[in-house]
């Protein structure tokens, strides 16, 4: 019996197809920054202007009978010194999951990306950049680019429509209450939608819809947006935007308006002007400024894909 059950693992074993890809990208710009609570702007060289800069390891096992597991880890890196620059301070912060999917969809657990970070990244006009104006404005409505220790389960795409939801216990959330996250979201031709409402812990129900269409070079997005912190107070608005596409330059202008917030006490108009060039389809120049509530961001780099 032990020599059958062996043959029979290794014959399993020889079955099933995997792979393991590195990935990530390199990002770097000069301008002047300044965070709330400086005293005043600083000129930088700095990494991480568009998207923070990154190394990452992606396998999948075909298991057979079209089930397929998976993994996925990805640290920042910050390139002025080398050092590690993730998302929340850890080494593996950006991603750090494994997941099983098939024809029924994907489970995935461990941190990973919110439902409510997919359905802005379905219309933000700036691709959910480092510098978007929509993003730094209500923060994925309240939830954050990212979960740790969730629990989530993604559709399959049904002619564009993709359904996700995220789970975490309140012990894993640092509060008195459970974490939820649910997103929907549409790509298919020139439209890209995207609805969400979540609670993370012991915020209010947050939510948050939007969409763009692209008009041949031209494209427009709206959306409209409430976001609350653990203290339960309340950052809400609407955001317009338009973009531009004339071959390998492309031109960004995305606003934000409150209508209401309780994050600062007082009423912001925040907006993002990006330009972009492609050196080619992995590697291009940007240029952003950037105005936050009260400060003001610019800076020119360059980003590199691979």
């Amino acid at each position: 019996s032990l020599s059958l059950g062996g043959a029979l693992l290794c014959a399993t074993g020889a079955q099933a197809q995997s792979s393991v890809q590195l990935m990530g990208l390199t990002d770097v710009f000069v301008g002047s920054m300044k965070n709330a609570g400086d005293a005043g702007s600083s000129k930088v060289v700095n990494s991480g202007g568009m998207t923070t800069s990154w190394i990452g390891f992606q396998g999948t096992e075909d298991l057979g009978g079209g089930l397929k597991a998976g993994f996925n880890f990805e640290t920042g890196i910050d390139l002025d010194d080398g050092a590690q620059a993730s998302s929340g301070n850890t080494m593996w912060g950006r991603q750090a999951n494994l997941w099983l999917g098939g024809n029924w969809g994907t489970v995935k657990l461990g941190r990973q990306f919110t439902p409510s970070y997919l359905a802005t990244a379905a219309y933000d006009l700036t691709g959910t950049a480092n510098y978007s104006a929509l993003t730094n404005t209500y923060a994925y409505a309240g939830a954050g680019s990212r979960a740790s220790s969730a629990f989530a389960y993604m559709t399959p795409n049904f002619g564009g429509f993709t359904a996700a939801a995220a789970y975490v216990t309140k012990h894993d959330s640092g509060g008195d209450k459970d974490s939820w996250d649910v997103g929907l979201t549409y790509n298919n031709g020139p439209i890209g939608a995207g609805l969400s409402v979540n609670k993370i812990a012991n915020s209010k129900t947050n939510y948050q819809v939007g969409g763009k269409y692209n008009f041949g070079n031209f494209a427009v997005a709206a959306s409209y947006n409430q976001g609350s912190n653990q203290a339960e107070l309340v950052r809400r608005g609407y955001g317009l935007g338009a973009g531009f596409n004339v071959g390998a330059f492309g031109l960004v202008v995305d606003l934000t308006r409150d209508t209401k917030n309780e994050w600062t006490g007082k009423k912001y108009t925040n907006g993002v002007v990006e330009a972009k060039y492609a050196l080619s389809k992995r590697t291009f120049v940007y240029g952003a400024f950037l105005r936050l509530d009260d400060t003001n961001n610019y800076g020119i780099g360059v980003r590199h894909n691979f």
